[in-house]
């Protein structure tokens, strides 16, 4: 598998390969580093009522994600990552010291949007474009293999699920009780 995957990243880079996409591939990877901008996002979100339950989804998502990608699945897995099969290729981004399955950056990326997209599509549409472009500099940055960015961004959908699941529960329970 890593042998095509290998492939992919190769081909990926021989017809996107500029100084420019090097440039912006990196800026955007950046938006995802420790899942920062995204935790910010789910913390403005929480200010305000109207979008508070959006915040609470974002948040709560990244949690779960943090703990099950990884905290669990990076450390049970721990596949190695392409610029440490293919030593050829120069890296452009700081080299991350764990495991490459699943993507984090993807992950933290995917279950914001996802959580964003359960409730507002417009907003949540535009944040998943945002995703998929981390996802594919994470690829084009050569720090993940493909399947990396897949997994990453499908847990993402499920711990989004989840967290919309519970932040629901929860919003139903204080309503009855006239607490929200």
């Amino acid at each position: 598998m890593n042998t095509f995957e290998l492939k992919i990243l190769d081909f990926i880079h021989s017809i996107l390969g500029s100084t420019f996409s090097d440039n912006f591939f990196a800026f955007i990877t950046r938006l995802s580093d420790g899942g920062i901008f995204f935790i910010i996002l789910g913390l403005v979100l929480l200010i305000f009522k109207k979008t508070r339950k959006v915040g609470i989804t974002v948040l709560l998502s990244i949690i779960i994600g943090f703990i099950t990608g990884n905290l669990i699945i990076k450390n049970v897995v721990a596949r190695t990552r392409p610029y440490d099969v293919n030593t050829a290729l120069e890296i452009i981004t700081k080299r991350p010291t764990d495991y490459s399955f699943p993507s984090g950056h993807t992950l933290v990326a995917f279950e914001s949007a996802f959580s964003i997209f359960f409730y507002n599509k417009k907003w949540g549409s535009a944040a998943l474009v945002l995703a998929a472009l981390i996802g594919l500099s994470r690829i084009y940055l050569y720090v993940h293999y493909p399947t990396d960015v897949f997994a990453g961004a499908l847990l993402g959908f499920f711990t989004a699920l989840a967290a919309k699941k519970i932040t629901d529960l929860i919003y139903n329970k204080l309503s009855k009780n006239n607490k929200v």
